[in-house]
C-alpha cells in the first residue's frame, strides 16, 4: 500500500502570493503535529452585549472601510473580548469557532510565557544565565554565552535576515530546516553566527524563539507541547485541542507552529491583561508579565527594532511581545499573514484577528505586509465608545 507523503511548510508556497486559507485551517491534516488535549475543566467565555465592528477605521490619513480590509487581508476570524466577555465574533473563509488556525509568530508570545513559568518553577535559574548552559550550541556560535534575557528581547546579536521574499534569507533556511533540509531545527540554531554585541540591537529573529523552545524542553525535560498542555492549556480552560507542528526529529516549531482556535488564542491575551492571573490563580508571575510588555532598554523602544533590515515604525519590543507606541500600554502577539492577539489595557479589550493575507511577504512594503494598518484597525475596535 502506498502512503502519501505528508506536506511540509516548504510545500505550501509561503510568501509567493498563493492563497493559504485552505491550509492554515487544517495543518493537523497536512503536517506532522503533537496534540495538546482540551482542558479537563473548560472555561467558556461569557457573552456580553454584542458590539458590531466599526464600519471604518483611520489609517495613513484616510478613512477606510472595514469590510474591504477584512476581505483584502483574507481574514478568517475576528474575536473581541471586553472585560473577559465576548462582544463580537465573526468568521470568514475557512475560519470558525472550532477551527484551529496556524499561529505563525503569535506562538512566540506563548513560548515566552512558558519560559517565565519555567523560571518561576526553578527549572531555569534566571534569565541572566547563558542560554548555552541549557541548550547545546557550537563553541563561538551566536548563542554561546548569550543571556536568556537577550534572546527573549531579540537582542542576542545573532546574524539574521527575516526577509520573507528573499529565498537566500535566514528565515527561508529556518523554514527549510522544518522539513529536515540541511539538518534539524536544533542543528540550525546551534550553528548560527554572531554579528553584533548582545544586548545592543533588537533584530527580529525567529531563530531566537526556536532556541527558547529548546530551552524550555531541555530545562523541564519535557516537550514544549507537554509542558504547555499542563501549564497553560489545562489551567486556562482551553475548550479545543491544540497542535504544535513538528520537524522530522519531533521538535516543535516554537517560532510559529502553534495551532489553536480564536477563542483559545484569546486566553493568553486575557491572562496577560490581568497580570498573569486567571480566575484568581497566578499562572505567569506578575513581574514576568510586566517585564514582558515593557521596552526596558533604548534599543527596544518604538522605532528601534529591525525587521528584515528595516526599522519597525511605531512598535517596540519586550519578551517576545510587540509594543505599539503610545501611552495606553498596548501589547500584541503578531504573526506573519496578519495573525494578532492584541491587548488594550485602557479599554480592557483583547482582540484576536486570524488571517491568511495572500500578499504577505511578497515585498518589503507595508502595503503587502499590512501590519501597521492592522494595528490601526485593532485600535479602532478597542477605542470605539471610549
Amino acid at each position: 500500500m502506498t502512503v502519501q507523503k505528508r506536506m511540509t511548510l516548504v510545500d505550501l508556497g509561503l510568501f509567493t502570493g498563493k492563497p493559504q486559507h485552505e491550509h492554515f485551517c487544517r495543518m493537523n491534516d497536512l503536517l506532522d503535529t503533537r496534540e495538546m488535549a482540551p482542558s479537563a475543566h473548560p472555561h467558556h467565555w461569557p457573552l456580553g452585549e454584542t458590539t458590531p465592528l466599526p464600519e471604518t477605521y483611520d489609517y495613513d490619513g484616510t478613512s477606510r472601510p472595514t469590510e474591504e480590509f477584512l476581505a483584502r487581508t483574507d481574514t478568517s476570524a475576528v474575536l473581541v473580548l471586553v472585560d473577559g466577555a465576548i462582544r463580537h465574533e465573526s468568521y470568514f473563509l475557512t475560519g470558525g469557532p472550532d477551527v484551529q488556525w496556524l499561529s505563525m509568530s503569535v506562538a512566540k508570545s506563548f513560548i515566552s510565557a512558558l519560559v517565565g513559568i519555567a523560571v518561576d518553577e526553578g527549572h531555569i535559574t534566571g534569565i541572566d544565565e547563558p542560554i548555552s548552559s541549557y541548550v547545546p550550541v557550537q563553541p563561538g556560535s551566536a548563542y554561546d554565552g548569550v543571556s536568556i534575557k537577550d534572546v527573549l528581547q531579540m537582542s542576542s546579536g545573532a546574524r539574521w535576515n527575516e526577509d520573507y521574499n528573499d529565498p537566500a534569507s535566514d528565515i527561508y533556511q529556518l523554514t527549510a530546516a522544518t522539513a529536515g533540509i540541511g539538518g534539524t531545527l536544533d542543528d540550525f540554531v546551534a550553528r548560527m553566527v554572531r554579528e553584533s554585541e548582545p544586548g545592543t540591537v533588537c533584530r527580529y529573529n525567529s531563530g531566537e524563539t526556536q532556541i527558547l523552545g529548546a530551552l524550555v524542553a531541555n530545562a523541564t525535560k519535557r516537550s514544549v507541547a507537554d509542558y504547555m498542555s499542563e501549564k497553560l492549556c489545562e489551567p486556562l480552560g482551553m475548550t479545543s485541542a491544540g497542535y504544535w507542528l513538528l520537524d522530522p526529529a519531533g521538535t516543535e516549531l516554537a517560532f510559529g507552529g502553534l495551532n489553536l482556535t480564536a477563542r483559545d488564542f484569546a486566553r493568553l491575551g486575557e491572562l496577560y491583561r490581568n497580570g498573569g492571573v486567571w480566575q484568581g490563580r497566578q499562572i505567569v508571575p506578575a513581574q514576568w508579565v510586566r517585564d514582558s510588555v515593557t521596552a526596558t532598554a533604548p534599543h527596544l523602544r518604538p522605532g528601534r527594532p529591525l525587521v528584515g533590515g528595516q526599522q519597525a515604525d511605531g512598535v517596540g519590543y519586550g519578551y517576545q511581545w510587540w509594543l505599539p507606541a503610545g501611552d495606553r500600554g498596548e501589547f500584541s502577539a503578531v504573526g506573519v499573514y496578519n495573525q494578532f492577539v492584541y491587548v488594550d489595557p485602557v479599554s480592557r479589550t483583547t482582540i484576536v484577528k486570524l488571517s491568511a493575507s495572500r500578499l504577505y511577504g511578497t515585498s518589503l512594503d507595508e502595503a503587502t505586509s499590512g501590519e501597521e494598518e492592522n494595528i490601526a484597525f485593532l485600535r479602532a475596535i478597542a477605542r470605539q465608545g471610549h
